[in-house]
C-alpha cells in the first residue's frame, strides 16, 4: 500500500463507493472534516443513483497538503467499497497496486495483494446497530493509509453527534482502527 510520503505530490484521491443507505456520503464528508482538522485542503463530492436507497452511491474525497485544482478524483489511490457491485466496479483499479477495502459480508471475496475484506458489517451487528458498518470502514481505511488520524476522525464524531449515538459511533471507528493497527 502506497504511504502517504509516496501519494502524488501531497495528493490523496479517496473513493468511497457503494448503496445508499449505507452512509458512504456522511464518511466522506466526516473524512474531509478530519482532513480540515489536520490543516489539509479538501474537496469532496457526491453522486448517488435515482433511487435514494439501495442504488449506486459515490463518494470522493481529495486530500492535499497545498491547492486542489481538479475537483473530481482522476486517479483514486484508495477505494472503500461496501457491495458487490462496487467492487466489481473497482477492482481493476487493485491490479494497478490502489489499495481496495471491503466488506466481506457483501461482496465476494477477493484475493490478491491490494484488496483489503474484513466484515464491516458484521461487527456493526455487534456492536448494536447495522448502520455502524460505514464509521468502522472508514477508521480502518483512513488509519491502514495513514491519510488521518484516528484522533482527527473521533473530533468530527463528537462535533457530529451526542449521547448513545456518540458512544456508539466512537466504539466504532476504534474497531475499525482496531482491525488494521495490529
Amino acid at each position: 500500500m502506497r504511504d502517504k510520503k509516496e501519494t502524488k505530490n501531497g495528493i490523496t484521491e479517496v473513493v468511497l463507493a457503494g448503496s445508499g443507505g449505507q452512509g458512504l456520503i456522511s464518511s466522506g464528508i466526516m473524512l474531509g472534516e478530519a482532513a480540515i482538522l489536520e490543516d489539509k485542503n479538501v474537496m469532496q463530492s457526491a453522486s448517488y443513483g435515482i433511487a435514494q436507497r439501495g442504488g449506486l452511491s459515490i463518494a470522493e474525497v481529495i486530500i492535499s497538503d497545498s491547492e486542489i485544482l481538479f475537483q473530481h478524483v482522476e486517479s483514486p489511490d484508495i477505494v472503500l467499497t461496501l457491495t458487490e457491485e462496487s467492487v466489481k466496479l473497482y477492482e481493476p483499479l487493485a491490479e494497478k497496486g490502489v489499495p481496495v477495502f471491503y466488506d466481506t459480508m457483501l461482496a465476494e471475496k477477493r484475493t490478491g495483494d491490494n484488496f483489503y475484506g474484513y466484515p464491516f458489517t458484521e461487527m456493526a451487528g455487534v456492536l448494536g446497530h447495522s448502520g455502524m458498518a460505514n464509521v468502522i470502514a472508514l477508521g480502518a481505511m483512513a488509519v491502514r493509509s495513514g491519510m488521518i488520524k484516528a484522533e482527527s476522525l473521533e473530533e468530527v464524531l463528537r462535533e457530529r453527534f451526542a449521547g448513545e449515538t456518540l458512544e456508539m459511533n466512537i466504539k466504532a471507528l476504534y474497531k475499525g482502527v482496531g482491525l488494521v493497527s495490529g
